[in-house]
């Protein structure tokens, strides 16, 4: 199969390979300050980030991406081999690759775990209605039969969140009560709210070649990894100046020259990193309206959010296309007249349409990211001054999470997102993702996408998709933005990448 060639605008540090590895010591412990909690260690039942980060090094798919976003084999031992109608999937295992209770994977594990995935994973039930059957042909080949051509499938098992984890067959419980992965580090312990701990995994089986990104070889070099939530802001940031963690995520951007200037810790910057996202509910509640959506839109100036939430135009664009400049996926259709209107009288003729009478818009945000609560403070004010009832409710990030899972608790929650290699993996798209968009017009532009195998005509369909997205308002992009965290100047091996990994991670002795 011709895989998917996109023209990516990334960094050459973006999760590039790492050719000092050979010359890195083994021993030694990091400690990782992360925004917060993580709801959850079972990345199939979340989209969470943070969940993702924690979790990769725990457990891991069949594929991964490179340094260059191209998937790449993780526990297959090479892409799938795809029939000629596009319907028929042949993935090889890797042979002799161990869980962490000491037991070899196979492909019966495999085939437990897909089924599992399709059946808990907001990404996987998306993809469930597409595949006719997975099967172990022998003990290291699976095959999954699709109804129809399904283009999106290689990315979808790749990804770290919603992801589609391989896990013993014989420990599949849901939710998860023991969490056994393939991957270079297991759980040794967690304690909620002080840390999670993972220990180097002995028995591990790295992928050959060279670190490539999220691929290739996966050093051990650490004997430890500790996540620990820090769930203010400037503590994260007086950590990093201090030294008091090895890693900090997630720092204020208006906190980069102090850590520049740091004795113990550098800035770690991902340009660009992402976009800024208001989800709205499309599936209940007063947003379910089409009309009242349109008047959330209609009422944002969404570059007054992102200079609230960012400052210096060195750390955000405003820019409403879904992908940036210098992406294969970037397109304007649908952009003017849709991005960054701030117009409280052509909302407000939008909320007469949709017959508002003035019922509280309950909109979720966590000061755990506090460029998402800066946002929410200006977005207040241009919905208010356009006639709506703001019920703004700041909660921890592990509530949030949790509340976005219930589409009776909320009208608009605030996230973000990494640009993604595939936009099927924008979250949002699957009917099953917090949103529940689920119309008759998403269907007739997001199935055709789906569908299309060769990468010129999934450009333009995508353009499509992205002129309902504008029109339906499932969510609004804010803006694009890079993302700022610190490392230690003791450490080595990190790259800037969108959900930091630390396999490859050093201490300087």
């Amino acid at each position: 199969m011709k895989h998917l060639k996109l023209a990516m605008l990334v960094s050459a540090a973006l999760i590039a390979s790492q050719p000092f590895a050979f010359a890195q010591q083994k021993g030694g412990v990091i400690t990782v300050a992360t925004v917060g909690e993580p709801p959850t260690l079972d990345p199939m039942v979340s989209t969470a980030d943070l969940v993702g980060i924690v979790s990769q090094h725990i457990f891991e798919t069949l594929y991964t991406f490179d340094a260059n976003w191209k998937p790449t084999p993780l526990l297959a031992s090479a892409l799938p081999e795809i029939s000629g109608d596009g319907k028929t999937y042949v993935i090889k295992l890797r042979q002799g690759v161990k869980f962490h209770d000491g037991s070899e994977m196979t492909a019966k594990d495999v085939v437990a775990s897909l089924e599992r995935w399709t059946k808990l994973a907001s990404r996987g039930k998306q993809t469930a209605t597409m595949i006719q059957k997975i099967e172990a042909v022998d003990s290291l080949t699976v095959k999954i039969t699709l109804s129809a051509p399904y283009a999106p499938l290689v990315s979808l098992l790749a990804f770290n969140n919603s992801a589609a984890i391989i896990l013993p067959a014989s420990k599949q419980a849901e939710p998860l009560t023991e969490f056994i992965g393939t991957g270079p580090y297991k759980l040794k312990e967690r304690k909620p709210d002080q840390y999670i701990q993972l220990e180097r995994f002995a028995g591990y089986q790295s992928p050959s070649g060279d670190s490539n990104g999220y691929g290739g070889a996966r050093h051990q070099y650490l004997d430890e990894i500790r996540f620990v939530p820090v769930p203010d802001a400037n503590t994260r940031i007086e950590a990093a100046i201090s030294g008091q963690y090895d890693y900090v995520d997630s720092i204020p951007v208006e906190s980069y020259d102090r850590i520049k200037a740091s004795a113990a810790s550098e800035p770690v910057m991902l340009k660009p990193f992402g976009m800024a996202l208001f989800v709205l509910n499309s599936g209940e509640g007063i947003t379910k309206n089409k009309a009242l959506r349109q008047a959330v839109q209609a009422a944002l100036g969404d570059e007054d959010m992102m200079t609230a939430a960012f400052g210096s135009k060195d750390f955000y664009s405003a820019d409403g296309a879904l992908y940036p400049k210098g992406f294969a996926w970037n397109t304007q259709d649908g952009v003017e007249g849709h991005y960054n209107v701030g117009d409280p009288a052509k909302a407000g003729e939008l909320l007469k349409q949709a017959g508002y009478k003035g019922e509280p818009l309950r909109i979720l945000t966590s000061r755990q990211y506090e460029f998402h609560y800066k946002m929410a403070q200006v977005a207040a004010e241009y919905l208010k001054a356009a006639g709506f009832t703001v019920d703004l409710q700041v909660v921890d990030w592990a509530t949030l999470t949790q509340r976005r899972s219930d589409p009776k608790l909320w009208d608009i929650y605030i996230t973000h997102s990494p640009f993604l290699p595939e936009p099927s993996l924008i979250g949002m798209l699957s009917t099953s993702a917090p949103g529940h968009w689920d119309t008759p017009d998403r269907a007739k532009v997001v199935n055709p996408f789906n569908a299309e195998s060769d990468p010129q005509k999934r450009v333009a369909l995508w353009a499509d998709v992205q002129k309902v997205i504008m029109d339906e308002v499932p969510f609004i992009k804010v803006g694009d933005f890079n993302a700022v965290s610190a490392k230690s100047k003791k450490v080595d091996g990190v790259a800037p990448a969108p959900w930091p990994y630390f396999w490859n991670a050093s201490v300087k002795k």
